[in-house]
């Protein structure tokens, strides 16, 4: 394996990371959107205020950590990609500025049609960055961003049938992997009834991601049969392992189990995103940019590894104590930064 290879294992372990984390933090955004009014929703809400706010700016490194490494490694797609799908880049940016800013202001903001508004916001930002991160995706695996000075098409380069039926699949699997935590979170807080509402909820979502993603499989084959030929090839054992691996945690989640459900999602979700690199490998941009033509000097992807090794020694380590302190509820606001804490709604009421 070379060291271009290497990185791009890199790229691939950083996607994993931020579906892991930062998109079962959008799917937790799309569950406050949808827990209803201000008093039927406050108990949702609070339980996913105390899950978010100790770890959702850490959960999202992992995007800045994407984007440096692609930029800097592999700037040749990297710059056909952001000058071809500049359009759902920026709508994804635009859905995190809203998300964060939405999410501080939903608790602070001094009138209560203030605090609504930017909960709006706050559920409409989690929504759109997922979806428009798996647009692109669907755009690259498409073929649809062609490689070197020219752009591809600003439109149909990510709304095409496989863009969006995998933009709804990222929407639809961060619900799951967020309802599947929040079913883990509520039980270790003592309760059932928030537990329960998030179970059926995993369920519902797992079942709709399963359609987006057959629907994304025909409509892959339709769009781009090479790349379709690709995933049931060479990608098949990884993609069946993360299905079992997401049917055992649907199984779970209906039987009422919690211990394990999590690992269980987790893993299903690893599996199918390695099927996708699986799938992709060697190339960049399917079918013209390899990783080895399109990757930066050798000296380049050797300090990338080696920066790699110094993020493991110390973020790693800062971050794995941040999630432990979390799980052991150690971790939380301080009530005199908070309006809402002086508002009824305890989550144990």
């Amino acid at each position: 394996m070379s060291a271009a290879d290497a990185v791009a294992v890199l790229v691939v372990l950083a996607v994993t990371l931020y579906a892991w984390s930062g998109f079962a933090d959008y799917g937790a955004g799309f569950w406050d959107l949808t827990a209803g009014g201000h008093v039927r929703g406050v108990r949702v809400r609070s339980l996913i205020d105390a899950v978010i706010t100790p770890v959702w700016e850490a959960n999202h490194v992992w995007l800045v950590y994407l984007l440096v490494v692609t930029w800097t490694s592999f700037g040749a797609a990297f710059a056909s990609i952001m000058s071809t799908l500049f359009i759902p880049l920026s709508l994804a940016a635009l859905g995190i500025v809203l998300r964060g800013a939405n999410f501080a202001l939903r608790k602070d903001a001094a009138r209560e049609g203030r605090r609504q508004a930017a909960g709006v916001l706050f559920g409409f930002g989690a929504v759109l960055t997922p979806f428009c991160f798996g647009a692109v995706l669907g755009g690259i695996i498409t073929g649809r961003v062609p490689p070197g000075d020219a752009a591809g098409d600003e439109l149909t380069s990510w709304w095409n049938p496989t863009s969006i039926m995998v933009g709804l699949l990222a929407v639809a699997m961060g619900a799951f992997l967020a309802a599947v935590y929040l079913i883990a979170e509520a039980h270790r807080r003592g309760l059932p009834g928030l537990r329960e509402y998030f179970r059926r909820r995993a369920l519902i979502a797992g079942a709709v991601a399963v359609l987006f993603g057959v629907g994304a499989l025909v409509a892959l084959h339709g769009d781009a049969p090479q790349m379709f030929d690709r995933f049931v090839t060479r990608g098949s054992v990884l993609l069946v392992l993360g299905l079992i691996l997401l049917g055992v945690t649907f199984w779970m989640a209906a039987r009422g189990a919690v211990r394990g459900l999590r690992l269980t999602a987790l893993g299903g979700v690893a599996a199918l995103v390695w099927s996708w690199g699986v799938a992709q490998y060697p190339y960049l941009l399917p079918f013209g940019l390899t990783i080895e033509d399109g990757s930066g000097a050798a000296v380049t992807q050797r300090w990338i590894l080696a920066w790699f090794g110094v993020a493991l020694i110390t973020l790693v380590p800062a971050l794995i104590l941040l999630y432990v302190l979390d799980q052991r509820g150690e971790l939380g606001e301080d009530p005199l930064t908070s309006l809402e804490s002086a508002e009824p709604g305890d989550l144990r009421s």
